[in-house]
């Protein structure tokens, strides 16, 4: 675990240029200055004003199918969740549809319907609401995905996963929310503006 704050990076460090993340397999933990009021911490791991809320991999574990395995790396991935949109990053779309009516950008259609965002404004606010807040280590690992599992069945709470998280009570909040925000862009109008790309500066 991380003990102090002076080991995470945020949102302009992990984009700068060259990144300090390294372009390889591994797992990702996420902590948050503030935490949106529909997330329940009791028991989460703090350090100092942060509290870890999630954590991820990359790449994904490999289909048992056959099909060819991700090659996404821990820099691909946390530079999707910074700088991406909705439809690319699991995480933005939890975080974007739980600060929505914080923003003022709700989770809509683009493009041809298919794909949703929260629109470039949305996206951009998103981005800010990150670069305040949201802090991020790494390890790099060659099978990732074995250390999310012993983590996330360690009994530690993380409220912002969803796959394989074993809490019933933070994974049902959240797929409430979810799904309710897309079921309210299904009802709305397609919008052409699609959420990206934009620029990578904090």
């Amino acid at each position: 675990m991380i003990d102090t704050a002076s080991e995470l990076r945020s949102r302009s460090d992990v984009l700068r240029r060259p990144s300090p993340v390294p372009s390889a397999p591994g797992i990702y933990a996420w902590y948050f200055r503030k935490v949106p009021l529909q997330i329940d911490v009791t028991g989460c791991y703090h350090v100092e004003d942060l509290t870890l809320l999630y954590v991820g991999i990359s790449p994904k574990e490999p289909a048992k199918n056959g099909r060819t395995p991700s090659r996404s790396t821990l820099r691909q991935r946390l530079h999707t969740h910074f700088v991406g949109n909705a439809e690319g990053s699991t995480l933005r779309k939890t975080l974007g549809c739980l600060i929505a009516s914080e923003t003022g950008y709700p989770l809509r259609r683009v493009g041809s319907g298919e794909r949703k965002t929260f629109t470039n404004p949305g996206e951009q606010a998103l981005d800010h609401w990150m670069a305040v807040n949201a802090f991020v280590a790494w390890h790099a690992c060659e099978r990732p995905w074995d250390l999310e599992r012993q983590i996330l069945d360690s009994g530690l709470p993380l409220p912002l996963n969803i796959r394989d998280n074993p809490s019933e009570a933070h994974t049902s909040i959240l797929r409430a929310i979810r799904r309710s925000a897309v079921a309210d862009a299904m009802a709305s109008p397609i919008v052409t503006d699609n959420g990206g790309p934009r620029r990578t500066s904090a």
